[in-house]
């Protein structure tokens, strides 16, 4: 049968609609797309509706054509943009998300709303805090239907999807399929924070990747997020800058060290003792690696190796003081902030480029005291920097081990006070060992 006139200004929609039996990814991905754009008052395109609106009217109308009358154009009607479940006012920043789709927008296969994660190699801490800073240094702008270079959707979903290794783009509502849930107080950085709205669940609610405590009484925290217009890492208030008491802290299973544990041997500070002058392992090479990734390449002639040189010296020195660190701050030797930073991808580059967003700004020194060196503290010492170092911590509340003093001699008592403060810190192992370094010593003056 030959189609009427009145089909033919619908032959426009062949011109912009991919060919519905091609099967590459890219009109796949426009098709499905198009077919779950959100609707223009959620801030979707109005060629995406107009899309739809043309596809309606062809069926309805090659059904009349072919006599179905009705029943064709009421099949027309299938498949509606989906429909917004509440708009309130409480919602986080607009930041719609797109549904479960493999990488590129290709179909996911049997939809993973429930199911166990695909196999991805086990990501460190580490490794996802890099990962999400590929994003910011990119500037990927958020798109809930657009896919980045690495095939993941470019909203907040898919962001951690990228982030987490996994072989798909999930939605703020499959995530915790992949992870468990845990309290505030275990949150490190790789976690995430989750709210789900249920009155909006595709536009109301957000995730973002915990980056670390940005203050001691942990209110802020360093968030690494995808919302508009583009990537963003960036100091925020606990949970949240709007429904922060709704957002619930997860982490990922596929940790490489366990889902429970409490951060890779690998990545936790190692103690001072494995570096200086005669320092020889592991933990050195590491180190110049990691200064090398962020601007210290020129320091090194050779390696980073496992011996310790006056390249590390100068590298590690060069890193403290592009964070606006001074004196004994910048020596030269890495301490639990220095290690911190490099480990977590925090604060700025060795040539004084950000490492995306706003850079964390210097550990407070205000009123604090110049660290005298770690030759004065410990068995025998007998000087004025054991007494002050004593009444501080009297100060600060953690007097409880002296029974006399403190004095200028160092005692247990000293050691013990130093302990149970660097313990309230979070710090454990050598970093607990009650003998105070330069972070020590600026964290209780400051």
């Amino acid at each position: 049968m030959t189609l009427t006139d009145p089909l033919s200004p619908l032959m426009e929609f062949d011109e912009v609609e991919p060919a519905e039996d091609c099967i590459c990814g890219g009109c796949s991905a426009r098709r499905r797309a198009r077919l779950h754009a959100a609707p223009v008052h959620e801030g979707g395109h109005a060629a995406a509706r107009s899309v739809r609106r043309r596809a309606a009217v062809l069926m309805a109308a090659v059904g009349t054509a072919i006599g179905g009358g009705t029943a064709a154009a009421g099949s027309a009607t299938a498949a509606p943009s989906p429909t917004p479940g509440g708009n309130s006012a409480a919602q986080s920043a607009p930041t719609p998300q797109g549904e479960v789709s493999g990488l590129y927008g290709q179909a996911p296969g049997a939809r993973t709303f429930a199911a166990p994660r695909t196999a991805a190699a086990p990501l460190t801490r580490a490794q996802i805090i890099q990962r999400a800073q590929t994003w910011v240094d990119q500037g990927v702008p958020y798109s809930m239907s657009r896919y980045w270079s690495d095939g993941y959707r470019q909203d907040c979903s898919g962001f951690v999807s990228m982030a987490w290794g996994l072989n798909s783009s999930q939605t703020t509502w499959t995530l915790p399929n992949f992870a468990e849930r845990i309290a505030k107080n275990d949150l490190q950085p790789g976690d995430i924070l989750i709210y789900n709205n249920s009155a909006s669940p595709q536009s109301g609610s957000h995730v973002t990747i915990f980056g670390g405590w940005a203050d001691s009484s942990r209110t802020k925290y360093i968030a690494y997020e995808q919302t508009g217009p583009s990537t963003k890492k960036r100091s925020t208030p606990y949970a949240y800058w709007n429904n922060s008491g709704s957002y619930v802290p997860y982490r990922y299973t596929g940790l490489s060290t366990g889902g429970n544990g409490g951060g890779s041997s690998s990545t936790a500070f190692p103690g001072a003792g494995s570096f200086g002058p005669g320092a020889n392992n592991a933990n050195v090479t590491k180190l110049g690696q990691m200064l090398v990734q962020r601007g210290g390449a020129a320091y090194y002639t050779s390696g980073p190796g496992p011996r310790w040189t006056e390249s590390d010296r100068k590298a590690t020195q060069a890193f403290q003081q592009a964070q606006g660190w001074r004196g004994s701050e910048a020596d030269g030797i890495p301490g639990k902030d220095t290690w911190d930073y490099l480990v977590n991808g925090k604060g700025r580059n060795i040539d004084g480029g950000g490492g995306g967003g706003t850079p964390l700004p210097p550990p407070p020194v205000t009123g604090a005291p110049a660290f005298p060196g770690t030759q004065y503290f410990g068995p025998g010492q007998n000087n004025d920097h054991v007494r002050q170092l004593g009444e501080q911590l009297v100060r600060k509340g953690f007097g409880g081990s002296y029974s006399v003093g403190p004095g200028a001699r160092w005692t247990e008592s000293d050691r013990r006070a130093v302990q149970a403060f660097q313990q309230a810190q979070g710090w454990r192992g050598g970093e607990a060992d009650g003998y105070p370094g330069p972070d020590t010593w600026r964290r209780l003056f400051s």
